[in-house]
């Protein structure tokens, strides 16, 4: 009889229901269930209770304020009417209505503590990754540990800040650390039991294909670490992931060569984990140019053809288009003016380099800058407007390099300070259109600089983005002008999300320090007075 009534008390428990493979595959809807949203990145939600006419009314709801937060890059989930967010080493599940927090989990033996970016949700389990590259399994409805398991070193230059992707049976991880020498890697586990069931590396071993293009010296140690998470198709059953940059960061004269797989879009086999294509944005990067920013999967005709495409914005200063299917290249645009070390790319998507725009040891101005003209920002795609909606940042940095290799491990970072902190610049929303790759309309931002804020898409014809001086903005998806904004106090270097719970809908995002809850006002209904009593 207790034991009936415990189930039915968790079953009625907000947040008991299972999030199945299926739910996700669905995409945004009432939850928001992905880091990206859904498997293919788009970023796009179906609600539209807030839209365009009604977005001047939108209102804070509740703040969460993380205890000792300091620059958080968490990305919520939202599933039955329950938030899950991170920070560091720490889990939180909060009502997602009301700001109230349920629980909360934190690893209390981790050596190391840096930002992390979220959690994956698959069944009743919640999954995140520790600092020092542990990967855990957390009971959804209480925080009660399930397993844990050590899928990296921190002594050998690892550690983790990306959000798991769950996809099926598996959990799909990566790893950070390539600023300071690593080698880098993928790794599927068990979602149920947490067995390694695949790793790919995104370095060759030796012997390997590819290990040609790297200095012997540097296999075991030149970068390309996974610190953001992926994308998936379930028709091809395949994981798209992004790789870091190659170490050292500034200097390649002990690394010639492309040095595969930096910087590089991977498809992966999801049963496997075997590589079915590549495709490398900077070859030989001396610009700390990595690939970090979302794979976005798009179907759309394509000279005249249905075909799978998928989207990528890079640091480098060009977004692609590329077949999904084969990696083969279709197209790359200017996503900045401010580009100026190549004058375009090839046929097959090579870049075409100008000569004297390398690092030197006195410095050398280069458009864009070390931010890159994009970075983790994450972009959206509306299929209404049939827009492309992605953060930039129009800057050139003065590069140095030395021409002495460092030494791994020592948190030098790869050669040279690549950045003067008082060059010019500024941060650009802007809308391009994938059939033709052209700038429809743009929104600069005129602030210090110091956000790094990325977007979501609504059927309410709204973008949900933040500005630079942390301000939680609202933009007219097919015009670019600005509807609403509410400064939340502090820098801002996450992606919105907008959910839905008991009939209202939200849009949160993590600042710095908190959580923030919006939605639409509603007035007070009128109570009657309480009656009172004159006591004599």
């Amino acid at each position: 009889m207790r034991t009936t009534a415990l189930l039915l008390l968790l079953a009625a428990w907000p947040g008991a229901a299972q999030v199945r493979y299926e739910d996700i595959l669905k995409g945004p809807g009432n939850d928001w269930l992905t880091y990206a949203g859904g498997f293919d990145g788009q970023r796009h939600s179906p609600l539209k209770q807030i839209d365009s006419t009604n977005a001047g009314s939108i209102v804070p709801k509740w703040v969460f304020h993380v205890p000792k937060a300091n620059g958080m890059r968490t990305h919520p989930l939202v599933h039955d009417g329950v938030m899950y967010l991170t920070n560091a080493n720490t889990v939180y599940a909060i009502d997602a209505a009301t700001g109230r927090q349920i629980w909360t989990w934190k690893d209390t033996r981790a050596k190391k503590e840096t930002t992390n970016r979220g959690v994956a949700l698959m069944g009743d389990r919640v999954f995140f990754c520790t600092s020092d590259v542990y990967v855990v399994a957390l009971d959804r409805r209480n925080g009660n540990l399930i397993w844990q398991k050590k899928y990296g070193d921190v002594d050998k230059g690892l550690f983790a800040s990306a959000a798991p992707l769950a996809v099926k049976d598996k959990l799909l991880v990566g790893v950070a650390g390539s600023d300071t020498g690593m080698r880098g890697y993928i790794a599927a586990f068990s979602a149920t039991t947490g067995e390694e069931l695949w790793r790919t590396y995104t370095i060759p071993g030796r012997g390997e294909p590819g290990a040609e293009t790297w200095s012997k010296e540097l296999l075991d140690w030149g970068g390309a670490g996974t610190w953001l998470s992926g994308t998936y198709d379930p028709e091809l059953n395949l994981a798209y992931w992004t790789t870091g940059n190659a170490w050292p960061d500034f200097y390649g004269g002990n690394r010639e060569g492309d040095n595969l797989y930096t910087s590089s879009l991977l498809a992966l086999d999801l049963e496997t984990g075997k590589m079915k294509w590549y495709f490398q944005f900077t070859p030989h990067d001396v610009h700390d140019w990595d690939a970090q920013s979302w794979p976005v999967l798009i179907d759309m005709p394509w000279e005249g053809k249905p075909r799978k495409l998928v989207f990528h914005a890079n640091r480098n200063g060009f977004w692609y288009v590329l077949d999904r299917v084969t990696g083969q290249f279709l197209r790359a645009t200017k996503l900045v003016d401010n580009l100026d070390w190549a004058t375009g790319v090839d046929a097959k998507g090579r870049p075409l380099v100008v000569k004297g725009k390398e690092p030197t040891p006195a410095g050398n101005v280069v458009c864009p800058g070390v931010r890159g003209a994009t970075n983790w920002m994450s972009p959206s795609y509306n299929p209404a407007t049939g827009l492309f909606y992605i953060m930039t940042v129009e800057q050139c940095d003065i590069y140095t390099s030395s021409a002495k290799e460092p030494e791994p491990m020592k948190g030098f970072s790869g050669g040279g300070a690549g950045k003067n902190p008082k060059t010019p610049g500024n941060f650009v929303l802007r809308a391009f259109d994938p059939k033709t790759g052209n700038r429809v309309w743009e929104y600069p931002m005129t602030g210090p600089m110091e956000a790094w804020p990325g977007t979501v898409s609504t059927a309410g014809g709204l973008i949900f983005s933040a500005d630079d001086d942390g301000h939680l903005i609202s933009i007219d998806a097919r015009t670019g002008q600005a509807l609403w904004h509410f400064n939340m106090g502090e820098t801002i270097a996450t992606s919105p999300i907008t959910y839905m719970v008991n009939g209202r809908q939200y849009v949160s995002i993590a600042s710095a320090t908190a959580v923030f809850s919006f939605g639409l006002f509603e007035p007070m209904r009128p109570t009657m007075p309480p009656t009172v009593r004159m006591v004599e």
